[in-house]
């Protein structure tokens, strides 16, 4: 039971993070998570949670590492492989090489096996705290997709160089030729062991999908199971479980471009439970770091064979070391690389550039899970030499390389040329307004399917609208060229009904009184689009020319009954074809310049077709109202979620937000007014 309210609490304390964040954006959630962890620790009955590395990487790092495996670009990876490969091996080895020794001098009492394995644990960047300091600052995509492919390979090389110090540390064997062949096999193992279990699972749900049970609930089951069950097989096996996680997401994110038949609902589900899962997660990830954070530093502080401030200026020092390794590594290899800086599309100094990758290797949770799993006796049965200072160097080097990105990351990855035309809060709050509505625009349209079609485009076509009125767009020349596109779309429209009407009568699915009558509404509905006298002389024509012909069809041809209005369901066959062909019309002829006329028309027929497919003697409700109004709510939600975003990413002020807040929720009084 204490464990249960433990575990409420931190989830209590994730909520607490984002709320509090609301109002301090220009603090990283994990921070303030960090800093609710160390707060609830330190009360009198607080949450006292040991961390278990064993179960800490399976139940967090796992699932973490294969949902980033499975979003990463891979072309954007395949493309930045030799920087990527550089620094999650070649700055790691030289990390473990160059920081083991300078930490031993500096610590005589940390033998230099163990001094290695405090460097080798903290080498790796960590890939939860990277994707949290990256979604805050404006980092430049080249260096983003950089530290993406970074920390999904070194937490392998990290940890393998740490398993190999601490051996050599506890038995006071190594072999260097044994060590390298060890991690190519399980570096290479992890990746064909992940890839391999990742198909396995894949072909299991083809298979499961086979025999009839699309019940999404089975297929999202699945998914959720797969980086566990991957990563528990290959720690057991003996190669890498985290670099098998990653291998299985990037597996599936292949199968899911690949294959062209994917439901849309299971993509909605998966979409929603991964956000779920992977928000939940994250935020217990650094709850629990802060929640170990006062137990760590206790150990140290309340030891009188320490200095305290001795002990805080390690921290400080090996901390600037492991980033100047970083920034002489990067710039080593920028020098001899100048392909890189061709491709990368930021246009600032390099120093610049290398002082932000720099930065950006922040440690996390990955760091303090290794320095826990060290043993507590070596072989001989003497205690671990000083395992308890080396655990609190790792979690100070990461608290401390937290703060410094947090600081300084804004500052160096400021974005001068969007500052520069960010000028006004006019222009600010009009470029939020247009990142707000096309986020909604893709929200609707992910969630757009033939049962709600007509509803999801008459949604867009109103964002859209609104939008380049946002933009300013919508001047009085615009308005102007926009009735003349909505004028010419709406006859292109009849005149394509009208031909699929001729088509229809010459396969006789109708006759030529209810052809006439048809092609009569059409002609007045042509005459109010145009209001032009060539086309009532055209109309007056085409009259003429469809009595004769039906005196001369008459003659050879038994009459028709009358065509009757009341006759609904000819006329529902009728509308629908026309309606259909209409649409395929409009389609064939729309350009950027006439999309968003176009698909106002086309979402007119879209409707119309809805309400025709539903429509019959005995059923007359339309579900359009009810499909539009869910749209328009979720769109509503959206654009929340991206203000939200925005004020935490300090691209809009406090007071843009607020009145962005509003007009929300006057858009959503006024849908739910009008349903």
């Amino acid at each position: 039971m204490e464990l249960f309210i433990s575990v409420l609490a931190l989830l209590g304390l994730i909520g607490l993070s984002n709320v509090m964040n609301r109002f301090i954006p220009f603090i990283p959630v994990p921070l303030i998570q960090i800093a609710l962890g160390i707060v609830v620790a330190l009360m009198p009955t607080g949450v006292h949670l040991p961390l278990q590395p064993e179960l800490f990487f399976v139940l967090f790092i796992a699932p973490l590492l294969y949902n980033d495996g499975k979003r990463t670009p891979r072309q954007d990876l395949w493309n930045l492989r030799a920087p990527i490969l550089l620094l999650a091996l070649g700055l790691v080895f030289v990390t473990v090489a160059l920081a083991g020794y300078a930490i031993h001098w500096l610590i005589p009492t940390i033998p230099l096996p163990a001094a290695f394995a405090l460097a080798a644990i903290l080498s790796p960047t960590d890939a939860v705290a990277v994707g949290a300091m990256a979604g805050r600052v404006h980092l430049p995509k080249s260096i983003h997709r950089l530290l993406e492919g970074e920390a999904l390979m070194n937490d392998a090389s990290g940890l393998v160089a740490f398993k190999f110090a601490i051996a050599a540390t506890v038995t006071g064997v190594f072999s260097l030729a044994q060590a390298t062949v060890s991690f190519i096999i399980i570096a290479l193992g992890g990746l064909l062991a992940g890839a391999f279990m990742s198909f396995i699972f894949i072909r299991l749900g083809v298979w499961i999908r086979r025999l009839g049970m699309e019940d999404v609930t089975i297929h999202m089951l699945l998914q959720i199971l797969t980086p566990f069950v991957i990563y528990l097989v290959s720690e057991e096996i003996g190669v890498s479980g985290i670099l098998a996680v990653v291998a299985g997401g990037i597996i599936q994110a292949i199968e899911r471009d690949r294959a062209e038949s994917v439901q849309l609902k299971m993509q909605v589900v998966s979409a929603s439970t991964w956000s779920v899962i992977l928000f939940i997660l994250n935020g217990l990830v650094f709850v629990i770091l802060g929640v170990q954070v006062p137990d760590v530093v206790k150990k140290i502080f309340v030891n009188e064979s320490f200095n305290n401030f001795e002990m805080l200026g390690y921290v400080i020092f090996i901390s600037m070391l492991l980033i100047l390794l970083r920034f002489l590594w990067i710039y080593l290899f920028w020098q001899g690389h100048e392909w890189l800086r061709a491709n990368s599309s930021i246009r600032k100094s390099r120093i610049k550039d290398i002082s932000i990758l720099s930065l950006s290797g922040v440690r996390g949770a990955v760091t303090l899970a290794g320095a826990f799993s060290i043993p507590y006796v070596l072989q001989s049965g003497t205690p671990f030499p000083e395992r308890d200072l080396i655990i609190f160097l790792a979690a100070g080097v990461i608290l401390f390389s937290l703060i410094a990105a947090s600081v300084l990351l804004p500052v160096l990855a400021k974005d001068e040329e969007r500052s520069s035309v960010e000028n006004t809060p006019q222009q600010s709050e009009r470029r939020a307004q247009d990142i707000m509505l096309n986020a909604a625009i893709r929200a609707v349209k992910s969630e757009m399917n033939d049962e709600n079609k007509a509803a999801a485009l008459a949604v867009v076509s109103d964002l859209s609208k609104y939008n380049k009125q946002v933009t300013g767009q919508f001047t009085a020349d615009n308005r102007k060229v926009m009735q003349k596109q909505e004028i010419a779309i709406n006859l292109l429209a009849t005149r394509a009904e009208r031909k699929e009407i001729e088509a229809m009568r010459d396969e006789n699915a109708i006759g030529p009184e209810a052809a006439f009558k048809c092609d009569y509404w059409l002609d007045r509905k042509e005459m109010m689009l145009s209001n032009r006298i060539n086309t009532q002389f055209l109309a007056s024509f085409h009259e003429i020319g469809r009595m004769l012909s039906q005196l001369f069809t008459s003659r050879f041809k038994k009459q028709d009954p009358p065509f009757q209005v009341e006759n609904a369901e000819l006329f529902r066959k009728v509308k629908l074809r026309t309606s259909e062909a209409a649409i395929q019309a409009i389609r064939a002829q729309m350009t950027d310049a006439n999309r968003v006329v176009a698909l106002s028309v086309i979402s007119k027929y879209e409707r119309i077709i809805a309400k025709l497919r539903v429509w019959n003697l005995d059923k007359t409700e339309d579900p359009f109202n009810q499909d539009k109004l869910e749209l328009q709510m979720l769109a509503i939600q959206e654009q929340r979620n991206t203000v939200q975003q925005l004020y935490e990413n300090g691209e809009i002020t406090r007071d843009i937000a607020a009145r962005l807040r509003r007009y929300i929720n006057d858009v959503e009084a006024t849908a739910l007014k009008n349903d």
